[in-house]
């Protein structure tokens, strides 16, 4: 009879070798992995964990990849510029979200956690096909489910959500511009849409806004807008790992 196999006795790596052996446990990782996950296989506490991966998305240093974070979960992916390169190196297009799917992926967000009928109260129509685009292309997921009748499904952000629109963690969103009462309507009823922020992110100009909602979102890809406005699909920022099989016809 064979006896078991023992695994080999790995000593826990020092402090400063500790960054690049979790940069290479992600490299080998087909998904997003947790924190836990990672200390367990370096033999280190998850805080210390956590305190280098903190490091490694403070400190880019200009290399071609960067982690990204949600939540427990961590990836690397490689740096938006590089992303019309790797698609001509693998010889890959990306489909194009509407500016119905943007404007909802915006609100989510924005406001994640949030209902179906709370992304319908903003938007002012209905959200069904958005929402199926979104969570077929992995860009939102269910979450949880919020208190009340029927306990309504909360969506959220992915992973994917932050690889589409090269953030390293949602805390790097714009922030949102502040509400003004009076101003920031045009006379077809549409809110004027804000100066866009440096950091890139979605077009987000609500098609029916009204009362406090109007004017809540800012201007992200104005490029992605001018398209929207005439009648085109808009194109998605540079990322990678986008299934472009998707369509939103909403």
């Amino acid at each position: 009879m064979t006896p078991p196999q023992t695994q080999k006795k790995i000593d826990p790596p020092s402090l400063d070798r500790l960054p690049a052996l979790v940069e290479s446990l992600l490299f080998v990782a087909e998904e997003p992995q947790e924190l836990g996950a990672l200390a367990k296989s370096l033999g280190v506490t998850r805080q210390r964990v956590e305190r280098v991966v903190e490091e490694l998305i403070a400190t880019p240093d200009g290399r071609g990849v960067l982690l990204q974070r949600l939540g427990d979960r961590v990836q690397l992916v490689t740096t938006p510029d590089a992303a019309p390169y790797i698609e001509r190196l693998m010889e890959v297009e990306h489909g194009r979200l509407s500016r119905a799917a943007l404007e909802t992926l915006a609100i989510i967000a924005y406001r994640g956690p949030i209902t179906r009928t709370g992304i319908e109260s903003v938007r002012g129509v209905n959200a069904d096909q958005s929402v199926a685009t979104l969570l077929a292309r992995e860009l939102i997921e269910e979450v949880g489910r919020a208190p009340g009748p029927g306990r309504p499904v909360l969506f959220g952000a992915t992973v994917r959500f932050l690889e589409y629109f090269g953030l390293q963690r949602p805390d790097d969103l714009p922030p949102l511009p502040p509400l003004e009462q009076d101003d920031g309507l045009e006379p077809d009823g549409e809110a004027s849409p804000p100066a866009a922020p440096d950091a890139a992110a979605p077009s987000l100009e609500n098609e029916t806004p009204s009362g406090d909602d109007a004017g809540a979102m800012p201007e992200m890809y104005a490029s992605q807008r001018d398209e929207a406005d005439e009648g085109e699909d808009a194109d998605p920022p540079a990322a990678l790992d986008i299934d472009s099989s998707a369509t939103d016809d909403d």
